[in-house]
């Protein structure tokens, strides 16, 4: 793999970028404190912007430093703030895989904001970084994430029973995936 760390990217209504220093605030105000967004993540709502601010935040400025590590914050066009976070949340080197993670604001759902910023993941982590293969995987009680992964071309891969734990506690998690020779066909 060609490790690029966090570079901004661009789809026709979203800017993919790293976290910036100010970003707590809207982060907090978007999703990070909303039960709604949380509900299947594997971190509770925050109570307040200084606390993520002295958590999360700092941690994601901290690892963006490096190229290896991959999380953006999306951000529509002329809003000016993050309403969401797409990022790698595991590499594995030995099969040049990885593993995508994300939430958006409860406003912006269904909106096909989520299908248009993973796309644009896809391909730069195709194209330009060199993986084999991307994954995601879902609660099984959240079925429009599945949906996403769907509309990016991801195919099912099975259901992992008592595989994770999120807010809700153990949780069956359904597996997504697509490898480049596929995404190469479509492309």
């Amino acid at each position: 793999m060609n490790h690029l760390g966090t570079k901004t990217l661009e789809t026709e209504r979203l800017i993919l970028r790293k976290t910036l220093e100010s970003d707590y605030e809207p982060m907090f105000r978007n999703w990070a404190n909303d039960e709604r967004v949380t509900r299947f993540l594997t971190w509770p709502p925050y109570e307040s912007a200084e606390q993520l601010r002295d958590t999360y935040h700092q941690y994601l400025l901290d690892s963006q430093k490096k190229d290896d590590y991959y999380d953006w914050k999306i951000e529509l066009k002329g809003l000016g703030e993050p309403i969401g976070a797409i990022g790698v949340v595991n590499i594995n080197h030995e099969i040049d895989q990885a593993t995508i993670g994300y939430c958006l604001g409860y406003n912006w759902w269904h909106q096909g904001i989520m299908t248009e910023a993973f796309k644009e993941v896809i391909r730069f982590l195709f194209e330009e970084v060199g993986v084999n293969r991307i994954c995601a995987t879902h609660d099984v009680n959240n079925p429009h994430s599945g949906d996403v992964m769907k509309k990016c071309g991801l195919k099912f891969e099975g259901i992992l029973r008592d595989g994770g734990k999120n807010n809700q506690g153990i949780i069956d998690i359904a597996t997504y995936a697509i490898l480049k020779k596929d995404y190469c066909i479509t492309c």
